[in-house]
This record gives structure tokens, C-alpha cells and sequence, in this order.
């Protein structure tokens, strides 16, 4: 049965016309920047509602419930807003944030990149092999793409240290070993990292609520963490064919909770994505429904949500 499931992946490519990929591929830098100003729009909103509720001024009367409340909010909005400035690192890794390279590379680094502690450079090596030998031995994914299922136990005990923001010191740790380690720059790799995350606080500060920057360092530690192990689940984990690129890569069809919490900038088409690499993110939906409507995604690992997913990623049994 091999054979005939590998002739079927191929056959994506001829329900496609080369206009209608011309089109795919089409980049615009309007959507590109204003997906970027969106992300930083939610992160402002989020902490402006935290300013905003009762409890964190002393002129305001005290309500520790609602704060708590806004609070949690704030914290799983920006951790999901880090991991969508990831995605859009992503892209501009690809060259498909912007048609410009020079405005590209900036902009996946300043505005994208460097305020999570990311670096685009690195990144991109790192992600095209990653496409280059998507379920090989030289995969550099291979490792996360392996990890489960898991038992129910196992994975309950991942998702608090996540919200515990043990894995969020973990990878602080790796990030320092990385940068300061024989193959590192020391600190000329944190200087991006540095001055976007001053002028982050700098804002607060002129905002009257420098306090506020805790908010984003608690959401990197804690539900960043937590967005990136699901999305990291969801993406090549419990796949029933690694040779068949139709159902070695998982597109999640995501409800509009998941895409603010979970799948921001549409990571969740990671098939499509895998099947024609550099179109731009906010083209995958047309992309999905072009092959899904002439059938050219039957039998191709497509998932409704992300909860169902999760229940299988714990069901290994004890």
C-alpha cells in the first residue's frame, strides 16, 4: 500500500493551476505589518486591562478576585501573542514577511524575534534543514516530533512545569549555555534581546505602570511555554505515516479560542506550510480550502481542535 499512498501525496500538486500558486506565493507587506502590529495591539490591550482592574492602584478599591481574574487573562493572551511574534520569526525565516529583505530580516528580528529571545539568523539554519529532512535522521526536530504519547500522568506533569515556569528557567538556562558557550558571541547575542525588552519597559514607564513588565516576563516563563508544547504536539507527533507527506505534518483546524490562545498568525495550517514552504501564513487557509475542495486532501492528517489531540497525546498507557 506504500506505493499507492505516495502517488496519492504527490497528486496535491495537480490540483493546483501555476497562476493560483503564483497567487499563493504573492507576498504583502500590508498583512505582514499589520499582523505584527495586531500581536503588539493585543500585548498593550492585555496589560492596559490589568492597569485597568480593580485592585493594582491604591486610589482604586480592591478587588483581588477580578484582578486575579484579569490577570490570568493578561498572562495566556501575551504568552499566546510570544508564540505568534514566533511565528511571524518564522516567516520572515522563510522571506515571506516582507518582500524586502533588508525590512524582512529587521523586522523578524526587532519586532518579532528579539523581544522573546529569539534570533532570526540561528533560527533560519536551524528551521530549513528542518524542511529539508522533515522525518530523516538529520531531522534537528526529529527529537520533538518522537515525544509522544505519553501517559496522562506524564502529561500533566509536563503542562505544570510549563505553568510553573520551571521549563521557561530551562530554556533561559539553554539559551545562556548557548550564547555564552564556546561557539557563542557572549553578550552581542543578548544585545537585541536587551534593548527591545528596555524599550518595552521604557513604554510602561511612560505609561505610569512599569510593574506591567512582570506581566510579560510571567507569560514567557509560564504560558508561552505551555502554547509552544501544544503547538510543538500538534504539528509532527503521533503521525501514521512519516514517509507520506500528507499524513507526516497535522494541519488543526482551530475554533476562534484556539487561535487567540493556541494558533496565532495561522500556524495551525502546518501541513499546507510543509507542502508549499514560502507562502505567506495569511494565504494557508486559501491554500487549504483550494485542495480541500477538489479532494486533494483525502486521507491527509487533518485535526478538529486542539483538545482531542491532547487526550491522545496522554493516552499511553501506564
Amino acid at each position: 500500500m506504500a506505493e499507492p499512498r505516495r502517488a496519492e501525496a504527490r497528486a496535491w500538486r495537480d490540483a493546483l493551476t501555476p497562476a493560483e500558486i503564483e497567487r499563493l506565493l504573492t507576498r504583502n507587506d500590508w498583512r505582514g505589518a499589520l499582523s505584527i502590529a495586531l500581536d503588539w495591539g493585543m500585548v498593550f490591550a492585555s496589560l492596559a486591562l490589568v492597569a485597568a482592574a480593580p485592585g493594582l492602584l491604591a486610589s482604586q478599591q480592591a478587588s483581588p478576585l477580578i484582578f486575579a481574574l484579569t490577570l490570568l487573562v493578561a498572562i495566556f493572551v501575551i504568552g499566546g501573542r510570544q508564540l505568534g511574534f514566533a511565528v511571524l520569526m518564522h516567516e520572515a525565516a522563510h522571506r515571506t514577511l516582507f518582500a524586502s529583505r533588508r525590512l524582512n530580516d529587521f523586522a523578524g528580528n526587532w519586532l518579532c524575534a528579539y523581544p522573546i529571545w529569539a534570533d532570526l539568523a540561528p533560527y533560519r539554519n536551524y528551521h530549513l534543514k528542518h524542511h529539508a529532512k522533515n522525518w530523516t535522521a538529520e531531522d534537528p526536530d526529529l527529537g520533538l516530533a518522537t515525544k509522544f504519547p505519553v501517559t496522562r500522568a506524564s502529561l500533566r506533569r509536563k503542562i505544570v512545569r510549563d505553568l510553573s515556569g520551571r521549563v521557561g528557567w530551562k530554556r533561559v538556562k539553554a539559551v545562556l549555555a548557548r550564547d555564552f558557550g564556546p561557539s557563542g558571541s557572549g553578550w552581542k547575542s543578548l544585545r537585541g534581546v536587551v534593548i527591545t525588552n528596555a524599550v518595552l519597559l521604557g513604554i510602561l514607564v511612560l505609561a505610569g505602570h512599569p510593574e506591567l513588565f512582570l506581566v510579560w516576563v510571567a507569560a514567557w516563563f509560564t504560558s508561552n511555554s505551555l502554547a509552544t508544547r501544544i503547538r510543538s504536539i500538534a504539528e509532527h507527533n503521533m503521525v501514521p505515516d512519516p514517509t507520506d507527506e500528507l499524513r507526516n505534518t497535522r494541519t488543526t483546524l482551530a475554533s476562534w479560542w484556539e487561535r487567540l490562545l493556541l494558533a496565532p498568525n495561522r500556524v495551525n495550517f502546518h501541513l499546507e506550510h510543509h507542502l508549499l514552504m514560502t507562502v505567506p501564513f495569511y494565504n494557508l487557509p486559501r491554500l487549504h480550502r483550494l485542495l480541500r475542495d477538489r479532494g486533494a486532501l483525502d486521507g491527509a492528517l487533518i485535526e478538529h481542535g486542539y483538545l482531542g489531540l491532547l487526550r491522545r497525546a496522554g493516552g499511553k498507557a501506564a
